[in-house]
């Protein structure tokens, strides 16, 4: 028998199926794929209608510049809270088949001795590697960082290395800096 919580994703998958996807709305909805089609019409035809207003505006960094998908983003995730609120939308476990009393998630708890191992891993992967060469490797990158060059290379070549994530990080943290979210709201 499956347990009680098996049984419940089963069940919520099937609402959903029902629900958000609406895929009872139609009486076969893959004959002849028509359903399928029709959804992925209106995926493609929105879609161009982004990339054509993106365009017009000069351009992705343009728009990125201008705060459009940021706003774009915003409004649609404002719109679709106001529907699922109204219960416009289903949103199965949110507005529709929702369970009063829910058991408390399993917490996932990473044992301080694992953490310990991997940082002795670290230091010895750092220790065992020729830090002379990643150094240069990152150097490397740095300066390739501030052309037009393909950086792959470079981070493949980084990795080969031993060189970690973080390092490689840090130098475009260098170059670029870090992203902050300018708050077009």
């Amino acid at each position: 028998m499956p347990s009680e919580f098996a049984a419940t994703v089963a069940l919520r998958t099937q609402q959903i199926l029902a629900d958000e996807i609406g895929v009872v709305n139609t009486i076969d909805p893959l004959a002849g794929s028509y359903f399928v089609e029709s959804l992925t019409n209106q995926i493609e035809e929105k879609a161009w209608e982004y990339i054509n207003k993106i365009d017009d505006m000069g351009g992705m960094l343009t728009a990125i510049n201008k705060g459009f998908p940021q706003l774009e983003i915003a409004d649609a995730a404002y719109h679709y809270q106001r529907q699922i609120d109204k219960g416009e939308k289903v949103m199965v476990g949110v507005n529709k088949y929702v369970i009063e009393k829910e058991a408390p998630p399993d917490i996932l708890k990473i044992d301080e001795e694992i953490e310990e191992r991997q940082v002795a891993r670290l230091q010895e992967v750092k220790r065992a590697r020729d830090n002379h060469r990643v150094t240069q490797i990152l150097n490397d990158l740095r300066a390739a960082s501030r052309t037009d060059t393909n950086l792959m290379p470079y981070v493949i070549e980084a990795v080969k290395e031993y060189t970690t994530e973080q390092e490689i990080c840090d130098v475009w943290r260098d170059i670029f800096g870090e992203y902050r979210d300018p708050g077009f709201y």
